[in-house]
């Protein structure tokens, strides 16, 4: 009798093991979202750089937007997240990396859209509010935070050397070697840091003399020298040869392609 007990206990527990595993991997799970139906239109009408892909390119790009968008959520923080919206934030992540086919943003699992500007403590309300995107760290970590309006108007604005989109998930590019530093190791060779860190330098000590066209903010630090000027890459490449052609060839290295100049 007592065996009889004792086989009923442990198969009770080991019900309850099995239960609680399962349930522990259903939480984890993410819910796919639907993709946007009319996602090669949002991407012929609003993203140069896919318009002047070739036919192949298109399919290639569209393929790894849909990836992207089947693996990260995209969420609305007091506004609504339209399908233009998700296609604009996976254009951003595609872009920089279109040129290593295998790349997955495995420290990205949420991205956020905020309305517009926040502060440093993720306030929407206030005069201090002067921050556009970042990417999490601590209770934030994994995730992304954007401005919609900076995403869209990244898209918009044909003139212009910024993207706030593009500019953080270079930020996650550069992370993926374990440090945001501007050396961003995982696609940089090794034969290019030497170079890349001496035209840094330079940049920075140019832009705080004055001398630079490059937004200021890239010499607040390494990190954001890379992101600033990464973004100049891929907006404005035609003015980035012409001002800082030593930069710009560096940089084709690095990403590995020749952003399309824009159509203006």
């Amino acid at each position: 009798m007592d065996i009889v007990l004792i086989s009923i206990v442990i198969l009770v527990m080991i019900i309850l093991v099995i239960a609680f595993l399962v349930s522990k991997q259903k939480s984890t799970v993410i819910v796919a979202q639907p993709l946007p139906g009319n996602l090669s239109e949002i991407l012929l009408q609003q993203v140069e750089f896919y318009q002047q892909l070739d036919a192949s390119g298109k399919l290639v790009f569209e393929s790894r937007v849909q990836r992207f968008l089947a693996a990260v959520r995209i969420t609305g923080v007091n506004t609504a997240v339209e399908d233009l919206d998700r296609v604009l934030v996976a254009a951003s992540a595609i872009i920089p990396i279109f040129a290593f086919p295998d790349w997955e943003y495995m420290n990205l699992h949420e991205v956020l859209i905020y309305p517009d500007s926040f502060n440093d403590t993720f306030q929407q309300q206030g005069s201090d509010r002067d921050t556009l995107g970042v990417v999490g760290t601590g209770a934030y970590q994994n995730i992304m935070i954007l401005s919609q309006h900076e995403l869209r108007q990244g898209f918009l604005n044909k003139t212009g050397k910024s993207n706030t989109a593009i500019h953080e998930f270079v930020h996650l590019v550069d992370k993926t070697d374990g440090a945001t530093d501007g050396i961003p190791e995982v696609i940089m060779s090794n034969a290019y840091m030497i170079p890349w860190l001496e035209l840094v330098r330079k940049n920075i000590e140019a832009i705080r003399e004055n001398g630079s066209d490059i937004n200021p903010y890239a010499a607040t630090s390494q990190a954001e020298f890379f992101a600033v000027v990464s973004e100049y890459f891929f907006e404005r490449p035609d003015l980035l040869r012409s001002k800082h052609p030593q930069l710009y060839e560096l940089l084709v290295k690095i990403f590995r392609q020749n952003p399309p100049d824009p159509q203006i």
